[in-house]
């Protein structure tokens, strides 16, 4: 007995991709800084998935919306602009001495120094060192 997406229910594979897929994806995203780039794959593989889910491929010209609309499904992006906003709401309720709020309002002073940061070689072999290794532990 294999397990074959074709013919799992439609009310099923909704139920698995909200109790197991969207928690998975949206894991952490309350403090992520989404980009287009981020956007778009979010995007994408929740959409293949809701496109194998209603039986459509890519050749029948569906849309996203009509998809989520078809499955009444609400976009992962909507969800994770959602729980963003949850975030935000409950730092602002916080005293004003918790960790959260206080790194909400931080901002750094001074300055920084232009170009490349020094290289920092404490952590290194030095050049002269790497041909002088004790050959065994009497050498040491």
């Amino acid at each position: 007995m294999f397990f074959r997406p074709q013919k799992t229910l439609k009310k099923t594979r909704i139920k698995l991709y909200n109790t197991l897929a969207l928690p998975v994806m949206l894991h952490g995203s309350k403090t992520w800084t989404v980009k287009a780039r981020d956007a778009r794959r979010i995007t994408a593989a929740e959409m293949k998935y809701m496109r194998r889910t209603a039986g459509y491929i890519w050749t029948d010209y569906k849309t996203n919306t009509q998809i989520a609309k078809e499955l009444k499904i609400t976009p992962i992006l909507d969800k994770l602009l959602e729980y963003k906003r949850n975030w935000i709401q409950h730092v602002n309720r916080m005293p004003c001495n918790r960790l959260p709020r206080v790194m909400k309002r931080y901002s750094p002073t001074g300055r920084r120094n232009h170009g490349r940061p020094f290289e920092e070689t404490s952590g290194y072999v030095r050049p002269e060192r790497v041909n002088k290794w004790p050959n065994s532990m009497t050498d040491i």
